[in-house]
């Protein structure tokens, strides 16, 4: 699972033109499922989430998580993280998860962060989704469970 952090100070996800899933500050995440991702690799990269200190404290060092600042998180499926780039030009997305298991890793991973408590919106899985987004800092994270102890 590659999920890319981006600390927001808002984030809102369209379709057809209509906004189904919009948060204040936060963290806006794109999660991308590859094919041997199971739910260990979900529960592991949520808690990393939602205890990374990427939020400024009293003196702006980061030392606050999105649980310490009762942040919101909007969560984005992308299933072209998992892109294999590195043969040609083009990209292949062989690696990706298919529906019928990235759908319902997805929404375990959502119901795994909204278990914390905050806000948690999402755009549709599947969808052409518009993405809208300010980037506080920025700050941008790039966390693969293939990585985790």
């Amino acid at each position: 699972m590659k999920v890319v952090i981006q600390r927001v100070s808002e984030s809102s996800v369209k379709v057809d033109g209509a906004i189904v899933g919009e948060i204040g500050k936060g963290l806006m995440l794109l999660v991308g499922i590859d094919e041997n991702d199971e739910k260990t690799d979900a529960d592991w990269i949520v808690q990393k989430i939602l205890n990374l200190r990427i939020f400024g404290d009293e003196d702006d060092k980061l030392n606050l998580s999105v649980q310490d600042i009762k942040g919101e998180i909007l969560c984005i499926s992308q299933f072209t993280l998992i892109a294999d780039y590195k043969k040609g030009n083009r990209p292949s997305f062989i690696k990706a998860a298919k529906p019928d298991k990235a759908i319902p890793l997805f929404d375990y991973f959502k119901e795994q962060i909204s278990k914390s408590g905050l806000k948690t919106e999402s755009g549709i899985f599947g969808a052409d989704m518009k993405v809208s987004l300010i980037n506080d800092g920025p700050v941008t994270i790039v966390m693969d469970s293939i990585t985790k102890a």
